[in-house]
């Protein structure tokens, strides 16, 4: 019985390794053959959800390959941020842990208190502002589903929320690569922590990451910005019974509710595999050790595998109908809620390299 539930994601996982692949060839084919360049300037990740979104929406993605699509964006996703753990030098991670914790919580803070004031402007429903809010600052359609029970959210909140949340996480995800490379100078501390702060998604966080590492070969970038959103993602923790208090208050109270039960595990992988590059740097590296240094880069790979095979699921899993049939008010708050972790992110960063550097 178990090895039946485990060959249905199968399918589901070939169809995002067989984008992934044709991803890479187009990839190459563009950069390299048809440009000229040594390495193409184009991004493999931008190159897989945009196909995805394509395929998935002209062509209809049977039921025998969704389990295979929501397994590889929930779990081969998190692989592949714990892969990426292994790029982080010894305590690389700590030199801006300390910027990225202060400037979450402005940046949550900022969002909640924009879109408290939209609700009785735009007479939101108190629900839909809770799921926009939360998967704007925190960590997107998890945070959703994960606040949805609490506060008793029905199914077309929950699906208005996500369609929100995903068209303006893509959005940032393909713009602000480019933004912040022009805007930080090719800083990667500051481009690290503004995409990892301003995107929604950890799965959009990681592809902008990946993005900016292809386009303007800074690796360094992509480890600053995925530690940045895991930081960020711990926040449910704090989160999710913060809003259950304020919707439920003098209300019946969530039984079932459980912290245990949203606490993103996957963190503790990520932070085991720095541990091992950290242990393996201090036995190996002082002798150049070739057989490290190869499992260093095939674990790299993986990564970029991994986290490619992600981005074309989330492709394929895209309807653009849903997101056309959203209604303009939740639209409103989605880009704003977007362009206000956006501004603060950069505003507190310009205060931060003004008075502390």
């Amino acid at each position: 019985m178990l090895s039946k539930n485990y060959l249905v994601v199968i399918p589901g996982v070939i169809l995002a390794f067989v984008l992934y692949t044709l991803s890479q060839g187009f990839n190459n084919i563009i950069g390299i053959e048809l440009l000229g360049y040594d390495k193409s300037p184009i991004s493999t990740a931008m190159i897989a959800i945009l196909l995805g979104m394509i395929f998935g929406n002209i062509f209809k993605v049977r039921d025998g390959f969704q389990k295979g699509l929501d397994f590889t964006r929930e779990y081969i996703l998190k692989f592949g941020i714990i892969c990426l753990g292994i790029q982080l030098k010894p305590f690389e991670f700590l030199s801006f842990g300390k910027i990225a914790i202060p400037l979450i919580v402005i940046c949550i803070i900022s969002v909640l208190v924009i879109i408290k004031l939209l609700i009785k402007k735009l007479k939101i429903p108190t629900r839909m502002a809770y799921l926009i809010s939360i998967g704007s600052t925190v960590c997107g359609t998890t945070a959703i589903m994960a606040t949805a029970p609490v506060i008793k959210a029905n199914k077309n909140e929950v699906s208005y929320a996500i369609a929100n949340i995903t068209l303006f996480g893509i959005l940032s995800m393909l713009i602000y690569p480019y933004f912040a490379n022009f805007y930080f100078d090719n800083e990667p501390l500051l481009i690290g922590l503004f995409l990892g702060t301003s995107i929604h998604e950890t799965s959009q966080v990681a592809a902008a990451g990946l993005i900016y590492e292809q386009q303007f070969n800074s690796p360094e970038t992509l480890n600053i910005a995925t530690v940045t959103k895991l930081i960020r993602n711990t926040f449910l923790i704090i989160m999710i019974p913060l809003f259950a208090f304020l919707y439920n208050r003098g209300k019946t109270k969530e039984k079932n509710y459980s912290i245990l039960s949203i606490f993103p595990y996957f963190v503790l992988g990520f932070v085991g595999m720095i541990i091992l590059r950290n242990i393996g740097d201090h036995f190996f590296v002082s002798n150049i050790d070739y057989n490290w240094n190869e499992t260093i880069n095939a674990i790299k790979f993986l990564s970029k595998i991994f986290l490619t095979m992600a981005m074309a699921a989330i492709g394929l899993s895209t309807n653009l109908k849903d997101i056309k049939n959203m209604g303009y008010k939740p639209f409103i708050v989605g880009f704003i809620a977007m362009l206000t972790v956006g501004i603060v992110c950069i505003i507190t960063i310009e205060t931060y390299l003004k008075f502390f550097i």
